[in-house]
């Protein structure tokens, strides 16, 4: 592999007798499976050939690689053209040697403090009994971090001590300095961390009920969506001629199609796709898996782009990233860039411009062709009758019906 990006002598001179030399034969064939260009290879290769060199001068092995001794180097008065896109070099061999237990793994220095534990028995009951996904564990963690802090500072967790006016200040103190969506999530991590308190029997009363609730009216807002002839047009604005617009156009049918969440399209996997049965495996909110039909454009926009534009990877995702390394989508904003980059093109400008946009136009075109409220959950794969109920505001021709009429004249 090396001998592919090495041809000079004063690359190959470096290489001899270089302690990394087996170890960058390995790592180059990674970045290769990684599809890094030969280019680029060749100057990871041979900056970590430098760095091997440097080791061999100073008489250090590989028992002594780590970030300190990468560092050293660094600053090191042989180093001064290190850039910015070096660092992720050295950190990715680490990384590489690490994965290999070539070297020990980074030391982490654990908080032991009773905070921290407490925090990783709430984070494994999240993650194992209610199966919430990773970005909500954060988000919970943070809220319930910040109010051990602040009743019990350094000392221990008497949670028998704890009372429901702890609770309420807490809430008004931060509430204020939040929007209200905030100060909801905030309210609803207060009452899952004191269940659980109670279910492991840390409180001896259940004090979810005194976490005070934060004005934000259920169902006070309209639904922001598409008309179908408005998506339609963002479909078609994909350039599928391109392999980026067939990828974004299998996207796309995937959200407005089946209506998935931006989350759902990340985590598909090959093996999802059920070709036979002509059927996908979504996998949903709280670890739930689902089956749907795939519909024939959907099918026919995934097989084109599998078959002509997804790049070869190691990993099972369906939609990959073009640039190395090319790996699964790190998250739900690139399908929001997408969906906002296909509005654009279309020359729309919806007050929402996230993937979640053709959720819901999905779900308001359904009750527009007189679908009922229970088989638009089912698309939906709601758990609850009660989280499809908010569509039912934007089915102006029947709450005209309910429209009481209003007075006119006689003074009433």
């Amino acid at each position: 592999m090396l001998k592919d990006y090495f041809e000079d002598r004063i690359t190959h001179h470096r290489l001899q007798n270089n302690p990394l030399l087996e170890h960058l034969r390995t790592f180059a064939a990674s970045l290769k499976e990684d599809a890094y260009a030969d280019v680029t290879i060749q100057c990871k290769v041979s900056l970590l050939a430098d760095f091997g060199q440097w080791l061999r001068r100073s008489q250090r092995t590989l028992e002594h690689l780590d970030e300190q001794l990468v560092e050293r180097f660094i600053n090191h008065e042989q180093a001064v053209r290190i850039g910015r896109g070096d660092l992720k070099t050295f950190k990715q061999f680490l990384e590489h040697l690490r994965s290999r237990e070539v070297i020990p793994p980074r030391p982490c220095c654990a908080d032991k403090s009773l905070v921290a534990a407490m925090l990783r028995r709430y984070q494994e009951h999240l993650r194992s009994e209610r199966g919430l996904v990773t970005s909500t564990v954060i988000g919970y963690q943070t809220f319930i971090h910040k109010f051990l802090v602040e009743r019990f500072e350094t000392g221990p967790l008497l949670f028998g001590e704890l009372k429901a006016s702890d609770i309420s200040a807490f809430v008004l103190r931060h509430a204020s300095t939040m929007s209200p969506r905030r100060a909801q999530l905030m309210t609803t991590a207060l009452r899952s961390f004191l269940r659980f308190l109670f279910r492991n029997g840390e409180l001896e009363t259940d004090l979810a009920a005194c976490v005070p609730t934060v004005a934000d009216w259920r169902l006070s807002t309209v639904p922001k969506y598409l008309t179908p002839e408005e998506v339609e047009r963002v479909i078609a604005a994909c350039d599928r001629r391109t392999s980026t617009g067939r990828r974004d156009y299998a996207i796309l049918l995937l959200l407005a199609r089946l209506g998935l969440r931006a989350s759902e399209v990340v985590a598909l996997q090959l093996d999802d796709l059920d070709w036979r049965a002509g059927e996908i495996i979504v996998r949903g909110k709280g670890l739930f898996h689902d089956r749907m039909p795939l519909p024939c454009d959907v099918g026919e926009a995934l097989t084109s782009y599998l078959r002509r534009d997804r790049p070869h990877s190691r990993t099972r995702r369906v939609f990959i990233c073009r640039k190395a390394p090319r790996r699964g989508f790190a998250g739900s904003s690139t399908l929001t860039t997408v969906v906002r980059r296909a509005l654009e093109r279309a020359d729309l400008h919806p007050a929402l411009k996230g993937a979640h946009l053709l959720r819901h136009s999905l779900a308001t075109s359904m009750l527009h062709f007189g679908m009922t409220m229970n088989e638009i959950g089912e698309v939906l794969r709601h758990r609850l009758p009660n989280t499809t109920e908010i569509y039912a505001k934007v089915d102006f021709h029947s709450l005209r019906a309910l429209a009481h009429p209003w007075p006119i004249g006689g003074g009433q």
